[in-house]
């Protein structure tokens, strides 16, 4: 039995381990092919190159964090080129912007919540190859001020307002392809603690996404019901689109196990998941 998994996150994003530790984390699980998808950096990618376990299939990949028009989504890119110029270009861009994001929720957890982070804490914030609102919320969680990293993120980070830190989809797209890669819309009917869109609300947003060039849908996924999974099967077959699916694996940092591809852990017909490099 093939068992598939292409969204997941290492430490070099906002993932709990380490890339040897995802490596011999997808061996045990038995998995055979899967996709590492870090927040807009490649690092962990060229880190995996080295060490992924004999007989498993592995695809590059990458989650650039997009606004497109009136949506924010977050865009897969799959099979890309590690060393693409307007790719890496693009993740350097992605550096400045989310330290410009980090500098504005330090100064804010200072101002709104007296809160003054060690200088053992920026190095550590400093030292990431991808910065996200998680790492800061961690700590938050070491210190004792909340019991999980969600709780910490509603109530000492969200009220920040950091503007558009996004990249446009444009150049998102362009980057990807450029890189040879596929180009596909992330948990397109809504992320992690985010309201899922119903049909109605979908189908609007999907056509806007279609001018933009996505490639395929992420129909799979661990926070949707097997009818919303059907839903977009539905919608990617009916537009000629890829069809993937992955879990969003973060280890101890999000409550997904690998490889879990749908809320009813139902599982999977391999033959429905249409991705030319399985």
């Amino acid at each position: 039995m093939t068992t598939a998994d292409l969204h997941l996150h290492s430490s070099c994003s906002d993932g709990s381990d380490s890339v040897p530790e995802l490596a011999q984390k997808i061996k045990d699980a038995g998995i055979n092919i899967f996709a590492l998808t870090d927040h807009d950096t490649i690092e962990g990618c060229k880190e995996m190159e080295k060490v992924v376990p004999a007989g498993i299939k592995f695809i590059k990949g990458v989650e650039l964090t997009c606004i497109a028009g009136s949506i924010k989504c977050h865009i897969l890119g799959y099979n890309c080129r590690l060393d693409n110029e307007e790719l890496n270009n693009l993740i350097e861009k992605g550096k400045k912007l989310r330290r410009e994001k980090l500098e504005k929720r330090i100064a804010y957890l200072k101002d709104a919540w007296e809160i003054e982070l060690t200088k053992e804490e920026l190095d550590w914030l400093y030292s990431r190859k991808s910065v996200v609102k998680t790492h800061l919320a961690n700590i938050l969680v070491n210190r004792g001020l909340a019991d999980n990293n969600i709780n910490a993120m509603k109530k000492y980070l969200d009220g920040c307002k950091t503007g558009n830190t996004r990249f446009d989809i444009k150049e998102a797209v362009f980057a990807i392809k450029s890189a040879g890669g596929i180009v596909v819309w992330a948990h397109p009917l809504g992320g992690e603690g985010e309201i899922h869109l119903t049909k109605e609300e979908f189908l609007p947003k999907l056509n806007e996404m279609l001018n933009f060039g996505i490639e395929g849908l992420e129909c799979y996924y661990s926070r949707y019901s097997k009818e919303e999974v059907e839903l977009l099967i539905e919608c990617a077959r009916e537009n000629n689109l890829y069809i993937t699916g992955g879990s969003d694996y973060h280890g101890k940092n999000k409550d997904i196990p690998l490889a879990r591809l749908n809320s009813d852990n139902i599982p999977i017909d391999f033959n429905r998941f249409k991705f030319k490099l399985l």
